[in-house]
């Protein structure tokens, strides 16, 4: 029976107009939003590499204003207990340019490209992923390089706000390996979960955007991408060597990112969407 003919029964005195108006503030439920992720990871997944690297690039390179923004931020607030709270909004630009301008960020695929896998379980589908994977990632990071390159050595910045691009660097290297990898769980969660409250977020959007990046800012919550940036600062200007980057930030990051989209977003949601066609069968 049909969800209107349902309505009908509940509420037989109810016009038809009304009836809509209810469907209409009805939340949609979670197979809805599972299968416009879905069809997103689907389309990604038939672009060329071309396509995907450029957009890719774009991104790497946006999301160095988070770095900028907190930067200047930092610099123009006094020095403060309270001054964190308002720096690490900051952090959010990059990924508001990013998210609302369609590029392309490995943190983002680690949920839609992986839902259409789970509802097909292809081979053919599970190497376009990784292709994908592969393509997105390693331009994300030429991008976030390129930025961080032009950040040292152009001259754009003043040796102050440069000092605090340095200590912004430094302090995300502070952690140990395993509360790198640990912190970074916790940033693909809640990227993922960004990009699962997208489809029919209508105007909430940017409001969504910035409070949960915002979260992650402020929990020094590890980004491949968004670190990438503030440590290849560092490199870029020959406080930190590159072993130190891939070991230290890149190699726990990324699996950190990784898992925390895939195992509790990706699958999870995946899980309930499954066990829900289950019951309604």
């Amino acid at each position: 029976m049909s969800r209107n003919g349902d309505d009908r029964q509940a509420r037989p005195d109810l016009p038809d107009k009304e009836v809509e108006d209810i469907e209409k503030r009805v939340a949609p439920r979670a197979t809805i939003v599972h299968e416009a992720i879905r069809l997103e990871g689907r389309h990604e997944l038939a672009r060329s590499s071309s396509a995907l690297g450029w957009s890719a690039i774009a991104a790497g390179l946006s999301m160095g204003f988070s770095l900028v923004a907190e930067g200047l931020l930092h610099d123009h607030l006094p020095a403060a207990q309270w001054r964190p709270l308002i720096t690490k909004f900051g952090y959010s630009v990059g990924f508001l340019i990013v998210i609302l301008g369609r590029q392309q960020l490995f943190t983002e695929n680690t949920l839609t490209p992986v839902l259409h896998f789970l509802s097909r379980w292809e081979l053919k589908i599970f190497f376009q992923m990784l292709r994908l994977w592969a393509v997105v990632l390693c331009a994300n990071l030429a991008g976030a390089y390129v930025f961080a390159w032009l950040l040292a050595h152009t001259g754009v910045f003043g040796a102050e706000t440069l000092l605090t691009f340095s200590t912004i660097g430094h302090e995300l290297m502070e952690k140990d390996f395993w509360t790198m990898f640990s912190s970074a769980i916790f940033a693909g969660w809640l990227i993922a979960l960004t990009i699962w409250l997208m489809p029919f977020a209508e105007t909430a959007r940017v409001v969504i955007i910035i409070l949960i990046t915002y979260m992650i800012g402020l929990g020094g919550f590890s980004h491949i991408i968004a670190g990438s940036v503030e440590v290849f600062f560092l490199v870029a200007t020959q406080q930190l060597s590159w072993i130190s980057y891939l070991v230290d930030f890149c190699l726990p990051t990324l699996a950190g990112n990784v898992l925390g989209g895939i195992a509790l977003v990706a699958v999870i949601n995946h899980a309930q969407v499954v066990a829900d066609d289950r019951t309604e069968k």
